[in-house]
């Protein structure tokens, strides 16, 4: 969610200077179903999206990572800034709980970027 979220903030904003990333430490096998549909509900498809694993060195490539809060990622002793969403795990949420959580993944995604472009990180 938070991807395609980052996706658009790029393209209303025109920003093409950041190059986005997604994965996890354990990801799951597929987008969950209901992660799929309440997407769907705001215009994002998401069904041909596979989650993957981001091993170390690409972790360590990143200036800043976002988790959702279920990160096993150990980043006490990287150079890179680390915001930590504690969210609810979607995947096991109720498809309202999940309309909740995608609204508040959204809203964080929009504050990052208007974050991003006060302090002109990207460019």
């Amino acid at each position: 969610m938070a991807m395609s979220f980052a996706e658009e903030e790029c393209k209303i904003r025109r920003i093409t200077e950041i190059e986005l990333r997604t994965g996890g430490t354990n990801p799951a096998n597929e987008i969950h179903e209901n992660v799929v549909e309440v997407m769907r509900e705001v215009g994002k498809e998401l069904g041909e999206r596979i989650p993957r694993k981001m091993d170390d060195i690409e972790i360590a490539s990143c200036d800043m990572i976002v988790t959702m809060g279920c990160s096993t990622l150990d980043t006490s002793e990287m150079g890179t800034e680390v915001m930590v969403w504690d969210l609810e795990d979607p995947g096991s949420a109720s498809i309202e709980e999940c309309r909740e959580i995608r609204n508040d993944i959204k809203t964080r995604v929009q504050k990052l970027f208007d974050s991003i472009e006060e302090t002109g990180i990207h460019g």
